[in-house]
């Protein structure tokens, strides 16, 4: 239900600044404005996709875990969505979110999130305190077999 209401307030705020912008613009230079949005947002979707591409490839080649490279694909891909959907709020946060400035705030955001839901692992190095314990070995025969 609350995924419902978000999306009905959503566009009711896309379709009061539409409304807004084309009283004080005109409605064939919004149209216009809403295409070049879109131009511009799919440009830099295009090249921060590859930036981050690039970014994965080189943490995978480097054997290390690409989990902010990841992170930022996830963005980049709802940063594609909002550009795409029209209308000026939508555009204005998926343009913000494919700046790599406002990505990287995002990105810590959700990992301290994250880091706060999950339980703490150990990292290599650490002393984990233990106790062994030494069976005696299990009796044997004169012959040498398991009694």
């Amino acid at each position: 239900m609350p995924v419902l209401l978000v999306l009905f307030v959503a566009t009711v705020v896309e379709l009061a600044v539409l409304i807004a912008v084309g009283h004080a613009i005109g409605v064939l230079a919004t149209i216009g404005l809403l295409i070049l949005t879109s131009l511009v947002g799919t440009a830099l979707l295009r090249r921060e996709g590859a930036r981050t591409l690039g970014a994965f490839v080189d943490a995978l080649r480097a054997r290390r875990p690409p989990h902010r490279e990841l992170l930022d694909g996830m963005l980049i891909t709802a940063a594609g969505v909002l550009v795409v959907v029209p209308g000026f709020v939508s555009d204005v946060l998926g343009l913000l979110l494919l700046l790599p400035p406002i990505r990287a705030l995002v990105r810590r955001r959700i990992l301290r999130s994250a880091s706060r839901r999950t339980p703490a692992r150990y990292a290599p190095g650490d002393v984990v305190e233990g106790e062994i314990v030494d069976e005696p070995p299990a009796p044997r025969s004169a012959s040498g077999e398991l009694r």
